[in-house]
């Protein structure tokens, strides 16, 4: 069975992506961080993911990104609620973070001899980060196939799949139900709560009106536990 490193947060597009990957017929190699995320809960649903669907691995890599300021995801800047702009790019970017990820993935993939990378970056219905267009993709998948001697060396190169990239919000959703994603385990949210070992979503962040929008435009009912 051919290999994929998948990135793998916890939510909803991300594990939509693993399940095309294994439809596809890789074996799933997750892929998650922890990061300094203040959203740090969204592992525990990565974690879930990986033991519902019998993932072939999951790992777990441990960096900081705190150390960088300017983003609310890692730092205790308020998240902003209830005012989406998707031609701005938002306080909750974190700088380089898909570079950082996707290096990592790199690393994981030649290192276990894969020569496929699945992520779940979308240009449709997202927060306006520079690192989800498709230039951005194609321009580290040139820069892999350069520096991994793997690939470089060899006559096969890496590909890295963006199956979401072009996908509406709602899209995405009636995909992820199509491949029976269990969507009370994923979690989207930027400032959520966790109590009684529960995850509650706020609701009112980018990421949950992105979600409330998909789902609604999908007409599914959406199964996680929100706030408001």
């Amino acid at each position: 069975m051919k290999k994929a490193v998948v990135l793998l947060s916890g939510g909803l597009d991300s594990a939509t992506v693993c399940l095309v990957a294994k439809q596809q017929g890789f074996a799933v190699y997750a892929l998650s961080f922890s990061y300094g995320q203040r959203h740090n809960c969204e592992l525990d649903c990565a974690k879930k993911i990986a033991q519902t669907y019998a993932f072939a691995e999951h790992k777990i890599a441990n960096i900081d990104l705190t150390i960088f300021a300017g983003s609310a995801l890692t730092s205790n800047l308020p998240v902003p609620k209830n005012n989406y702009k998707q031609n701005e790019i938002p306080i909750t970017y974190v700088p380089a973070r898909n570079t950082i990820f996707l290096s990592y993935a790199l690393a994981y993939a030649e290192s276990i001899k894969a020569y496929d990378i699945f992520l779940g970056v979308n240009a449709i219905d997202y927060s306006g980060y520079p690192d989800c267009r498709p230039q951005f993709i194609d321009a580290f998948a040139s820069l892999a196939n350069l520096g991994a001697a793997l690939y470089s060396e060899g006559d096969q190169k890496l590909q890295i799949h963006t199956p979401l990239l072009k996908l509406s919000k709602a899209d995405i959703v009636r995909l992820g139900f199509v491949l029976n994603l269990d969507f009370s385990i994923t979690n989207s949210c930027y400032d959520p709560i966790k109590k009684d070992d529960k995850i509650y979503a706020c609701g009112a962040c980018d990421s949950c009106f992105l979600r409330q929008k998909g789902f609604a435009e999908a007409g599914i009912v959406d199964t996680i536990i929100k706030i408001v």
